[in-house]
């Protein structure tokens, strides 16, 4: 039952900021290349570091 009271609370202030976010990312005007960019470099260093076993 404790863990219900302290996880409960933790979820709901996650989706509510979760909510917030995707609202102010709606609203903005993003650069979705560079962070697609970014995005995409991060995938390719844990893949490469995944095959290789270095980095």
């Amino acid at each position: 039952m404790i863990r219900f009271v302290i996880i409960l609370p933790l979820v709901v202030v996650a989706w509510l900021l979760a909510v917030k976010l995707i609202r102010d990312v709606k609203a903005a005007n993003v650069d979705w290349t560079g962070i697609a960019t970014i995005v995409g470099f991060i995938a390719i260093a844990f893949w490469l570091r995944h095959v290789t076993g270095m980095g």
